[in-house]
């Protein structure tokens, strides 16, 4: 299973490099796996020096084709010699996990931490993943895409993804690259790229179509919802390609008052002009409405932790969006491809105020414009292969930013303050995969122009800044055997002036662009039965904008430095088919973070909401048509404010937040006769841990986790 790249138990309190090199020494041992078990010595997308008649050796790459790769040619299925720390998390893997939303299957990858600490926490609204320690509120850090397309509402502007137009049940897959994979794509890949890929077009003829319900009741809290998806999709004769994609969710979750409703619908589409040139793309409308109870005290929380204090609070949106390509492979040696896309989004909150006499409504509209072409050329230089690929991105961000508040006694509605944010930026790359033997080098560069402005139209006042970044990158990899690749990469990554930070910029505060730096060293074993992996990270995170304490209204400074240091280890073995233990899969992940606050009165304290310590155990066993998974999470302690607080105040705003395990547990069954069709039942956190994360905004104090819950589920293929 991919989710072997999790962790063992709480053990080590100090890791470095060191660690990594050990284990990358005990995998370069000779391959002694069986004929059966080793892979072929030169399978694509993994390219080789093979023997020719004369006796000399030269390198051959793979095919150049690279339709709907997001990552660029030759990196389509070449996890196995990526040169850098990444996952792949498939549709399979993502049911048998039992995971009832992406940040449970994220929580499960190694380095990524699910951090459920904002107005939205808990809901289907936003999405709150944190990477190597960064912070995980409403995912700042890292690249989020789908399809390959920014999944933000202003990539830009505003990175937050307060509002994350993606569902579970649409998706096919989970690429995370951690680091290697910054060159093409960004502005903010501190914390990577994490790439979601909907369900693909079928490549055959005839109708495929599967439909699936499941039931979710938590035993605790009284809550229960229902979730459903559907997939149609053809080839017809002609060329063209078509699949439909719903996937929705109607109840509420374990909070009272935590009602919710999605909706996720996409077209997708595929055209093929010639044996060598297609047209693609996909419509898709997205909308949610989820209602957020907040944050408790510690009595209210002892009193009944699934209460709802503030039962007027919710937030919604939609997405309306589509997005365009045009893929020519030209020839064994030359590609281009161009991608459009254009979104419109609104996004709402209406939050109660601590005297419990006004809510507070923010609507904001966003609309965003893309496009990118991007051209590659394979050439010979002696032994050398080369494949550089060179690229344009622009993109452009309107939007404003409403405030209003409605004094609930009266209903009289205030007046409303208007932001409107306009952003144009433009980037350029060019990176080089050489190829030579088992050495592959891939230098790159990207350079950013971005030009934005926030008129605050209550005021009549401009605020406007310009950012200009190189971002150099290397990666390198040596194919060491077949089955074992070694890598190492350094790479460079910045976060622009964001919207809501530009009303701070003055001749005195003269923001800039933060700026980080990641190096990283790894190895990653692959064969028939065994999967296993370990990476040794260090990431120095610099110039960091922050946000002010106390100060009102907010004020955002360049002040922040951190340094976030670390292990992540993976394995995976399935039992060979004739040992008695047959059909059993065993995975274990561990990753151990040190995130280290390096500037202010703070410096030396561990950064806010992370966890140094995160490990996921598991076993899968298959017979006879059914598969059983047990597995098990765990998280150590995290602070929840600078100060690193131990002690817990009466209102819950700040102290440290206990660590937790969870258990969860599956059953499947396929249905004889009715391939591809299964009925699942599971249980999760089937010991019903009690844990809370802490919630630090506008409605603070503790928030529980999510208790046993009991699933029943039907997948049924046409």
């Amino acid at each position: 299973m991919v989710f072997a790249q999790h962790r063992r138990a709480d053990t080590a309190t100090k890791l470095t490099p060191f660690a990594a090199l050990a284990v990358i020494a005990f995998l370069s041992q000779p391959d002694r796996a069986t004929a059966e078990d080793a892979p072929p010595p030169v399978a694509a997308p993994v390219s080789a020096s093979v023997a020719v008649p004369d006796g000399s050796k030269v390198t051959v790459l793979d095919s150049i084709a690279v339709s709907g790769d997001w990552l660029g040619t030759g990196l389509e299925n070449s996890v196995k010699s990526f040169a850098g720390a990444r996952t792949v998390v498939d549709r399979q893997e993502i049911n048998q996990s039992g995971a009832t939303s992406i940040g449970d299957v994220l929580r499960r990858v190694p380095g990524v931490q699910s951090t459920d600490n904002s107005g939205s926490a808990g809901s289907a609204v936003s999405l709150n993943i944190g990477v190597r320690g960064l912070t995980g509120r409403y995912t700042p850090r890292s690249t989020v895409l789908l399809d390959g397309i920014p999944l933000a509402v202003a990539p830009y502007g505003q990175p937050q993804l307060s509002f994350a137009p993606i569902s579970l049940g649409n998706i096919e897959s989970i690429d995370v690259v951690r680091s290697g994979g910054a060159v093409r794509y960004g502005p903010q890949n501190v914390g990577g790229v994490i790439n979601f890929r909907t369900r693909a077009i079928p490549d055959k003829p005839g109708l495929t179509a599967d439909a699936s319900v499941r039931e979710n009741i938590y035993t605790a809290g009284g809550g229960s919802n229902t979730q459903y998806n559907t997939f149609l999709g053809t080839q017809l004769d002609n060329g063209l390609g078509l699949a439909l994609l719903y996937s929705g969710m109607t109840g509420r979750d374990w909070r009272d008052g935590s009602d919710e409703r999605v909706n996720d619908l996409a077209l997708k589409f595929r055209y093929e002009i010639t044996p060598s040139s297609e047209f693609f793309g996909k419509f898709s409308y997205y909308d949610v409405k989820s209602r957020t109870p907040g944050g408790l005290t510690v009595a209210q929380y002892n009193q009944d932790p699934f209460q709802n204090t503030r039962p007027t609070d919710y937030w919604n949106g939609e997405r309306k969006a589509v997005d365009v390509g045009y893929l020519n492979t030209i020839s064994a040696n030359q590609e281009f491809e161009i991608r459009a896309f254009y979104n419109e989004s609104y996004r709402n909150s209406a939050l109660i105020n601590s005297a419990a006499t006004q809510l507070q409504f923010q609507p904001r509209n966003y609309n965003t414009l893309g496009i990118e072409p991007r051209f590659t050329q394979r050439f010979s230089l002696g032994p050398l292969q080369n494949d550089v690929t060179v690229g344009y991105r622009y993109i452009r961000e309107r939007g404003d930013d409403n405030s209003y508040n409605q004094t609930l006694k009266t209903g009289v509605i205030g007046p409303t303050s208007t932001f409107d944010n306009a952003t144009d930026a433009q980037a350029a790359y060019i990176d080089d995969r050489i190829a030579y033997g088992r050495w592959r080098l891939t230098p790159g560069v990207r350079f950013e122009h971005i030009e934005s402005s926030r008129v605050d139209e209550t005021l009549k006042q401009t605020y406007q800044t310009n950012n200009n970044k190189p971002l150099p990158s290397v990666n390198l990899s040596y194919l060491l055997t077949s089955s074992l690749t070694l890598f190492t990469d350094y790479s460079t990554s910045f976060g622009p002036v964001q919207n809501l930070q530009l009303n701070s910029q003055s001749a005195t505060n003269p923001l800039q662009p933060e700026l980080a730096k990641t190096f990283e060293v790894g190895a990653r074993y692959t064969s028939k039965r065994i999967h296993a992996e370990v990476t040794a990270f260090n990431l120095l995170f610099d110039n960091q904008i922050i946000q002010l304490a106390g100060v009102v209204p907010a004020t955002f400074q360049n002040i922040g430095a951190t340094r976030h240091q670390g292990i992540e280890t993976a394995l995976d073995y399935a039992f060979a088919e004739d040992s008695v233990l047959a059909g059993l899969d065993a995975y274990a992940n561990f990753t151990f973070t040190k995130a280290i606050q390096k500037s202010g009165a703070t410096a030396g304290l561990d950064v806010p909401f992370y966890s140094r310590v995160t490990d996921t155990l598991g076993l899968k066993y298959e017979t006879h048509g059914w598969t059983f998974n047990l597995s098990t999470t765990h998280q150590s302690s995290q602070f929840s404010d600078v100060a690193n607080t131990v002690t817990e105040n009466a209102s819950a705003t700040v102290g440290r937040i206990p660590g937790f395990r969870v258990w969860d547990l599956q059953a499947d069954w396929k249905i004889p006769n009715l391939k591809g069709s299964n009925l699942t039942v599971g249980l999760n956190n089937f010991t019903d841990e009690r844990y809370y994360t802490r919630n630090v905004d506008g409605n603070p104090g503790r928030m529980v986790g999510a208790p046993r819950m009991v699933y029943v589920q039907g997948h049924f293929v046409y």
